[in-house]
C-alpha cells in the first residue's frame, strides 16, 4: 500500500495511523496529525481501491451502501499492513491510534469491529456503521473519539449514534462531539479531538 512514515519526537507516544476520505491520499491528514498530536510518529496510508479515479479503502455499491465482502477483505489487508509496517519502522504495534475521516473513519471502525487488538484508540471524523450482523470483540481497553456534524448530508445522525452505541456495547470508551456543520471537517472538532488526545495519551 502506498504510504508515508514520519518518525515523531516522542517515541512512547502512540503512532498515528492516518486514513483519508474518498479521493484523498497518504498525506491528506498530516496537518490534522500536527494539530492533534505533533510529537507522535505518523503512518499515512493510501487506500487500495479506486472509484472513478479516487482512492478509497474499500468498494461501495452506491452512496452509503458498502460492498461488505470487499470491506472485510480490505480490513484484513490493512491490519496485516500495519503489522508489517510496525516491524519495518520499529514502532509499537500495540500503541497505534487511528485518525480517520469519512471513508477512512469507516475502515478504522471496521478494524475495531473485527479485531480488538488492531487499534489502541481511534479518532473517527464523520463515520458510519461499517458492517452489521457481526459480534464485536471485547473493546474494553479501546478509547474512541467520534466527531460528527448534526447537518451531515451524507451520514444521518442516527447512523453515527448507532456506531457509538455498538462500540459502547463492546465496552469501548467512547466520546462524542456533535458540531453544527455538515460533512466537512471543522476546526472545532479537531480542537476537541486534540483535547481528547491530551487527556488520554499525554505522558
Amino acid at each position: 500500500m502506498k504510504h508515508i512514515f514520519i518518525k515523531g519526537k516522542n517515541e512512547i507516544a502512540p503512532t498515528l495511523l492516518l486514513l483519508h476520505g474518498t479521493g484523498g491520499n497518504e498525506r491528506d491528514l498530516l496537518p490534522l496529525a500536527q494539530m492533534i498530536a505533533p510529537d507522535s510518529s505518523v503512518l499515512g496510508v493510501r487506500g487500495n481501491v479506486e472509484e472513478n479515479g479516487m482512492p478509497r479503502f474499500f468498494r461501495r455499491l452506491q452512496e452509503g451502501v458498502f460492498d461488505e465482502e470487499d470491506l472485510v477483505f480490505r480490513t484484513k489487508e490493512l491490519n496485516t499492513f500495519i503489522d508489517k509496517m510496525s516491524k519495518e519502522y520499529l514502532f509499537d504495534r500495540n500503541n497505534v491510534v487511528a485518525i480517520g475521516y469519512s471513508n477512512g473513519a469507516n475502515i478504522a471502525a471496521s478494524l475495531m469491529y473485527h479485531d480488538n487488538k488492531a487499534l489502541m484508540g481511534a479518532i473517527l471524523f464523520h463515520a458510519m456503521v461499517p458492517i452489521r450482523g457481526i459480534e464485536l470483540p471485547d473493546l474494553s481497553s479501546v478509547k474512541v473519539f467520534i466527531g460528527a456534524g448534526k447537518r451531515d448530508p451524507l451520514i444521518p445522525p442516527l447512523e453515527t449514534k448507532e456506531l457509538a452505541d455498538k462500540l459502547r456495547e463492546a465496552k469501548a470508551i467512547v466520546t462524542e462531539h456533535w458540531g453544527e456543520g455538515g460533512h466537512e471537517l471543522t476546526r472545532e472538532e479537531v480542537e476537541k479531538a486534540n483535547e481528547w488526545f491530551k487527556v488520554n495519551y499525554s505522558n
